[in-house]
This record gives structure tokens, C-alpha cells and sequence, in this order.
């Protein structure tokens, strides 16, 4: 099952498994991608804030060369970093000129946090108590109306967001010439984020997950219900959670920069609705366990995350 795809609302296909590479290490990234590509994958997913992007185009130039795959086979995602909001096109440049690519499949708003493009540092300005500086007189519907101009130029062929609550997605719809194609969010049994994926499939929103087993040395590999569906089916928890998603129509990223983990993570297995309903119920008897959410000091929307000061939110 591990070549399954699904569809964009740009009538683009989308494979179900990508590569991801947030904190994958310098020095191994370049292998892990080629290794991906020479092993079968045919996504890879990226953003300029990972600050790995040039090692991660060396992979894909190496993995196409020795697989004999072309890069239209190759679905590649990157991300237009906070700092960036105000200029959307110079950020995607700088993603192409160290991707060596003349284009990606999508490219998404990493976060919908516009932070200040001229403060003390390029990704991560601050104030000098140690707070985000943040960009206050720009709002995401004015980022998004800039990434709206990107497909025309032929350097994205679609456009999405990450991180968007359903508030937000609401705000980007009632201005939006374009639907984003895709809403990449943390997602796991711990933090199903059932009504974002419920409202994003009623749009044509694809959702991607990210850190889908949890965080690093994750409790949920250890859950009865995790390890009771593994026993079922015969197979490891960490195939149980990545398939986890894919049953549900959801795109998996899985990381890794283990060459034979990368292997093993195309065992995408057939999940039934039981399944799922045993995964599903993990957050409802343990609780929402979030793993990703940065300091930003802002409020985007999320039920469990309802702190933090409201950005500008009109054009």
C-alpha cells in the first residue's frame, strides 16, 4: 500500500507517504533523500526554516540520477518561513536556489505568524525580553493574497497552508481567489485534530500530518490501543501510526534519516474502521498531548492553545 495517492484539489496527485526533514542532521540528509527516492519514495517534504534545504536538493539530484526517476515523478513541498510574509516570492527563490529546482509541487504558509522582516535576526527576531518580535500590520489573508500570484509564475504548482486551525482556514476562504490545496498540521492519536480534518475534507483541503508518531521517543508506541491494532495485523506500532493517517485520507510524513527506518516506513498497511476507532480513542481517555508549538506568544486559533495575543486578522 505504500504507493497509494491522493488528489489535490489542482487535479495534481499527491503520494500518500513523504520524507520529511524538520531536524533531520546535517551530514545525513543529503543519504536519507537519495536513499528515499532510490527505495521508492516519490515525496519529499522541506521548508526554508529547516535550514537544510541545500543538502536536501543534493539528495534529490542524487537519488534521481542513480534511480533513473525524472523530477515530474518527484512530489516536492517546501514552506514560506514567518519572517518572509511580506515577501513571499524572495522567500521561495531562496527555497529553489538551494533545492536546485526550478519549481515545487507546493508550496505552503508555515505558520499563519508574520514575524518582523526587519528585526535582529533573519528566522527568529526577538525583543530584548526575549519575545517573538512579530510583524503586527500584516496579516495572513495579505500573505495569502501574495501566494495567490505564485502559480502563475511556474515556480509553484500549487499553494497551501500549515498549522491552520479551523478559525483561520475560515478567515483564509471568506478572501481566497484560490483554495489551498493542502493544511499540514501535527497529527497523531494523541492530537486527531478530528474537526480540522473534518472541515478541511469538506472544502478539498488535503490534510498532511506531521510528527505523526509523536514526538521523539513517543509514549504512544507503548499505548494498548497502538500496540493491540500492531498484534492484529502483525506488524510494528510505528507502521500501525503511520497508516494510521493514510486510512483516515490523510498524507503521512514520516522522518527519518536511518536508511533502513526510511525502508521500513514504506509498510503502509490496510487499517479497518475499528482500527481507527481504537487509535481515535487514545486522546479521548488519555487526553490532547500537542508536541509542536513554537513561542510565538499568539493565539492561531487551536482549542487547546487558546493563549496568546490576537494578530491583525483582515487585509
Amino acid at each position: 500500500m505504500a504507493d497509494n495517492v491522493f488528489t489535490l484539489n489542482t487535479g495534481a496527485q499527491i503520494p500518500a507517504l513523504g520524507l520529511g526533514t524538520w531536524q533531520s542532521d546535517p551530514g545525513k540528509v543529503k543519504a536519507a533523500v537519495s536513499h528515499a527516492i532510490q527505495h521508492g519514495y516519490r515525496h519529499i517534504d522541506c521548508a526554508y526554516v529547516y535550514e537544510n534545504e541545500a543538502e536536501v536538493g543534493e539528495g534529490i539530484k542524487e537519488g534521481l540520477e542513480k534511480s533513473g526517476v525524472k523530477r515530474e515523478e518527484l512530489f516536492v513541498t517546501t514552506k514560506l518561513w514567518c519572517t518572509y510574509h511580506s515577501r513571499v516570492e524572495e522567500n521561495l527563490d531562496k527555497s529553489l536556489k538551494d533545492l536546485g529546482l526550478e519549481y515545487v509541487d507546493l508550496y505552503l504558509m508555515h505558520w499563519p505568524v508574520p514575524m518582523n522582516p526587519k528585526g535582529n535576526h533573519e528566522k527568529f527576531p526577538k525583543h530584548p525580553d526575549g519575545s517573538r518580535d512579530l510583524h503586527e500590520d500584516w496579516s495572513h489573508l495579505q500573505t495569502w493574497k501574495e501566494l495567490e500570484k505564485l502559480p502563475a509564475t511556474g515556480k509553484v504548482r500549487a499553494i497551501g497552508v500549515s498549522n491552520y486551525s479551523v478559525k483561520f482556514l475560515e478567515q483564509i476562504l471568506s478572501i481566497a481567489t484560490i483554495t489551498p490545496a493542502a493544511n499540514q498540521i501535527e497529527n497523531h492519536p494523541y492530537l486527531p485534530q478530528q474537526e480540522i480534518v473534518d472541515f478541511c475534507q469538506s472544502k478539498g483541503i488535503l490534510v498532511e500530518a506531521y510528527s505523526p508518531l509523536g514526538s521523539t521517543g513517543s509514549p504512544l508506541f507503548e499505548e494498548q490501543g497502538v500496540q493491540e491494532v500492531a498484534k492484529k495485523h502483525n506488524v510494528t506500532a510505528g507502521a500501525v501510526l503511520l497508516s494510521y493517517h493514510v486510512a483516515r485520507g490523510v498524507v503521512v510524513l514520516a522522518k527519518s534519516v536511518t536508511l533502513s527506518r526510511i525502508e521500513e516506513n514504506r509498510n503502509i498497511i490496510k487499517l479497518d474502521s475499528a482500527d481507527v476507532a481504537a487509535l481515535d480513542g487514545i486522546s479521548k481517555s488519555k487526553g490532547i498531548k500537542r508536541f509542536v508549538y513554537p513561542p510565538f506568544g499568539v493565539n492561531v486559533g487551536f482549542p487547546d492553545k487558546p493563549e496568546g495575543k490576537n494578530l491583525k486578522q483582515t487585509l
